[in-house]
């Protein structure tokens, strides 16, 4: 987004003169009390908001760390400490528990003050007040989206107790957490615009707001909602598939109409270090991400999507400078991702590949999937088909789909992003995987042999490992008021 990239730009000047920033006479200072006063300050303060989805203790990387704990991906690179996330040995001063607590929160603290200040500025177009509003809704309900999945319970923060500097507060149970999520979802749905122009592309949307209420209500196990929302957007053309998968994976055509949310970057400025961590260490990345023989295994013969997601010992892969060999040696499975990849003619990674966050795709296949289990094999088949045939028309068509064919097709159609262990936890629960059997198989590197780091077989506990405990650091600090969470 264009205020985005000049904000960014802005920051980046401001970084990089700091050591006389005492030199320059101050323009102006700025508080809550004075700085709402008109609709740039309205629109700037909810870019601030996108901004924190950069950071690389957030999305920019440490929100994908936990998919380490699913049979599709093992850790790579040098952080000793992600060890005991894979491995289930993980405690409350683990650095990856807590190290993303501090974003959401911030996340919540900017869409707060949104929705304290906002409503009270006159100087704006009513129709870009709303849509401030909805955006505001949304990205604090996609903080307490991720709070819920990851610790189960935690404190809530609205603007009430921003307004009565009320933030020690005792964590709420994951339904009330749920019923907040609900509600901040349906405010923005009903705020937010449908689509945008081309110089807002990539702000959050109508879709935006369904497709991750679909998420919750399948994580809620209300599965007729789940269905209803879903198809809010899988009938709608603004949220169409886009005509090819790679399409979603590419910096030309990254922000297309699937694309329901996605961390917005551009290259030179508004740096995420998502790439960075998936590409291969020889060609401008750090390795930290590594997808298993499993999951390789899985793509169908004629699927033309293993070879757009994964990197495979002998692929020519296109590193923008010239065509390289990819060797098996560059990873402690023999695979990267290469969907997450991409190089500037002139060398280098390419800043400007969007970081999916949300795609369609994902609510076709959980309509499908909450279709199944309602009304059982079948029911699904009409949103599985056009997630299939998007991917070639060649694959065999599928009829009769129970959850098998489901599993299969949001393991392969979403791999790598940071779905894999929510669905398996999901399935364990309402009993339709054993996620303890899982964990004790090895994970397989590409020539059948354990991996050396992250593959042996691995002891899931349930519930314990359902959730991660709360960071230590937090209960502290809050003077007995946080209570962490059972088992832990």
């Amino acid at each position: 987004m264009k205020r985005i990239k000049y904000i960014l730009a802005f920051s980046a000047l401001f970084m990089a003169g700091c050591k006389s920033v005492l030199d320059v006479k101050p323009k102006g200072n700025y508080t809550t009390g004075n700085y709402w006063r008109n609709q740039s300050d309205a629109v700037d303060g909810v870019t601030g908001i996108y901004n924190v989805l950069l950071e690389e203790d957030y999305t920019g990387f440490n929100e994908f760390v936990f998919d380490n704990c699913s049979d599709d991906q093992v850790r790579g690179g040098d952080h000793d400490y992600d060890a005991a996330i894979e491995d289930y040995s993980y405690d409350a001063s683990t650095y990856s528990v807590k190290v993303g607590w501090r974003w959401k929160y911030e996340t919540i603290n900017r869409a707060n003050n949104v929705l304290i200040y906002v409503p009270k500025i006159t100087d704006i177009d009513p129709a870009i007040k709303n849509r401030c509003l909805g955006e505001a809704h949304f990205f604090r309900a996609f903080a307490y989206w991720r709070l819920l999945l990851i610790y189960g319970e935690a404190p809530m923060v609205t603007e009430d107790d921003v307004v009565k500097s009320n933030y020690n507060k005792p964590k709420v149970s994951a339904d009330q957490l749920r019923a907040q999520i609900e509600t901040d979802l349906l405010a923005a749905a009903d705020q937010l615009p449908e689509s945008y122009g081309d110089g807002d592309k990539g702000r959050v949307s109508k879709g935006t707001a369904w497709g991750l209420l679909c998420k919750l209500y399948m994580n809620w196990e209300k599965l007729d909602k789940a269905i209803e929302v879903g198809n809010k957007v899988i009938t709608n053309a603004n949220y169409k598939l886009a005509p090819r998968y790679a399409d979603n994976f590419s910096v030309a055509t990254g922000n297309n109409s699937e694309m329901l949310l996605a961390v917005q970057t551009v290259d030179g400025s508004g740096y995420s270090d998502f790439i960075t961590y998936h590409a291969p260490r020889n060609w401008n990345g750090w390795s930290f991400f590594y997808p298993t023989k499993g999951l390789v295994d899985e793509f169908e013969a004629g699927d033309p999507r293993k070879n757009i997601c994964i990197m495979q010992p002998g692929d020519q892969v296109n590193i923008g400078t010239g065509i390289a060999t990819y060797n098996a040696a560059a990873s402690w499975t023999g695979y990267h991702y290469k969907k997450f990849c991409a190089w500037k003619p002139s060398g280098g990674l390419d800043y400007s590949l969007k970081t999916p966050l949300m795609r369609s795709a994902d609510i076709y296949l959980l309509v499908a999937e909450a279709k199944i289990r309602l009304n059982g094999p079948g029911a699904g088949d009409a949103e599985i088909k056009a997630i299939r045939q998007r991917a070639s028309a060649t694959l065999p068509a599928v009829t009769n789909a129970g959850m098998k064919e489901l599993m299969h097709e949001r393991r392969v159609e979403l791999c790598g992003e940071n779905e894999r262990q929510q669905d398996l936890l999901r399935w364990d629960k309402a009993k339709l995987v054993d996620i303890v059997a899982l964990n004790a198989k090895p994970k397989l590197a590409y020539d059948g042999s354990v991996v050396t780091r992250g593959g042996a077989p691995r002891k899931f506990t349930r519930p314990k490992n359902y959730f991660f405990p709360m960071p230590q650091t937090e209960i502290d600090r809050s003077k007995g008021t946080l209570i962490q969470n059972p088992n832990y």
